[in-house]
């Protein structure tokens, strides 16, 4: 299996530049890149929750370096998120593959149309950060990691830019930590239930993370207008895909790599 992973590793370093420019895990790249390889749902999405440690780490780190993450709301969305993939990283476990991916697909479909920009928004101070918003949000990282394998990334920006009034670049920052936790606590549920392959995620992973702390380090290059055509058009992507692999499972049961 390691062997096979080695002309898929220029796409573990496209995992890793979308995950730090726009705070996502990974995930939306190593889900189909696993189902490809053969592996069933269930072990795709554990798999790609294990590769999406290594990955946001690597961009976490960048962040932390920079002094670019409020202690407060870093605080705050860490918590919720690891609260979030304790409570759903065994739920995703009887819900059957063609159902996870349907799942995936309806809220890609969402995100596509509710992503916005809010140019001219400030960074507050430390004081009035919405603390129990930012928990809510990184709740709902955890119920992305946990449940479908997939960061939360491309829920929690949107989530924060509109309704939280955080500035995209620093919902980005705060995206990517959250991530981070909520993989980790999910991760451990899934190695002891046996879903998730460790070499596989960590081979993955271990070559996103180099990426991902370049891209993060260089966030503040990219215009709002940019990041938010970019997490559009991904979402609409993964939509598209999530949605054609849901059908596959539903028509031919054996196709779940296709």
């Amino acid at each position: 299996m390691l062997w096979s992973l080695l002309p898929y590793l220029p796409l573990g370093l496209l995992a890793g530049l979308l995950s730090g420019l726009l705070g996502i895990g990974g995930g939306l790249v190593f889900s189909p890149l696993l189902l490809l390889m053969g592996l069933d749902p269930h072990q795709a999405l554990a798999t790609s929750t294990l590769a999406i440690v290594p990955t946001t780490f690597g961009g976490t780190w960048a962040h932390l370096r920079s002094r670019s993450l409020p202690w407060r709301g870093c605080l705050a969305i860490a918590l919720g998120s690891a609260l979030g993939a304790a409570l759903f990283s065994h739920v995703g476990f009887g819900v059957q593959g063609w159902l996870l991916l349907t799942l995936q697909a309806l809220m890609y479909g969402v995100l596509a149309s509710t992503i916005r920009s809010q140019a001219g928004l400030a960074e507050p101070a430390g004081a009035s950060w919405n603390l129990a918003g930012l928990a809510g949000v990184g709740c709902v990282a955890g119920l992305g990691t946990g449940m479908l394998g997939v960061g939360g990334g491309l829920v929690m920006v949107p989530l924060m830019v509109r309704f939280l009034q955080v500035p995209i670049h620093l919902a980005i920052r705060f995206s990517t930590l959250a991530v981070l936790v909520s993989a980790s606590v999910a991760s451990v549920r899934f190695l002891g239930d046996g879903r998730g392959l460790l070499p596989v995620g960590l081979a993955l992973g271990a070559t996103a993370a180099l990426a991902a702390r370049w891209s993060a380090s260089r966030l503040d290059r990219v215009s709002d207008a940019a990041l938010v055509w970019m997490l559009r058009a991904l979402t609409l992507l993964l939509a598209l895909d999530s949605g054609r692999r849901a059908l596959a499972l539903v028509l031919w049961p054996a196709s779940a790599g296709l």
